[in-house]
């Protein structure tokens, strides 16, 4: 699994002009799946998002998490972060699950960031085309991996 997680004051995903899904203060988190994405990812990669000390602290310092700050969690499907891009100018997905494998991988990844959290987490639309909103706070981006926790 691959996610992009935004610091955010607020975000939100519209789809054909209509509000599915939005969020306050919290993370914005764009997830790409791949067909050897196990649970063993879905555990680590959760934890790692709801624990991840990116919200500041009376001190100003980055030291609290989402949960810790009652914050927020927009999950957004984005088949596009497994992109290839070392041939040519046009970007191959070859590395994305396809949807029968994508989706419950999703979902359950979805509810095991709900749990942790301990509150419902808005989504978009898997596969939809959908146009994503947010206010960068920070501005704080992180990109994780679960095949390469160095990253």
């Amino acid at each position: 699994m691959r996610v992009v997680i935004q610091k955010v004051t607020h975000a939100s995903v519209d789809i054909e002009k209509q509000r599915v899904a939005s969020i306050n203060k919290g993370l914005l988190v764009l997830v790409g799946i791949e067909d050897s994405d196990t649970d063993e990812d879905i555990a680590w990669l959760s934890a790692k998002i709801v624990n991840l000390r990116v919200f500041e602290d009376e001190n100003g310092v980055m030291n609290l998490s989402v949960k810790d700050v009652d914050g927020e969690v927009l999950v957004v499907s984005q088949f596009t972060l497994h992109a290839a891009t070392k041939k040519g100018n046009r970007p191959s997905y070859i590395r994305a699950a396809r949807p029968e494998v994508a989706i419950p991988i999703y979902e359950a990844f979805v509810r095991q960031v709900e749990t942790l959290l301990g509150k419902q987490v808005p989504t978009g639309q898997f596969g939809a085309m959908m146009q994503v909103n947010l206010c960068n706070d920070g501005p704080v981006t992180i990109l994780i991996d679960t095949k390469n926790k160095d990253f």
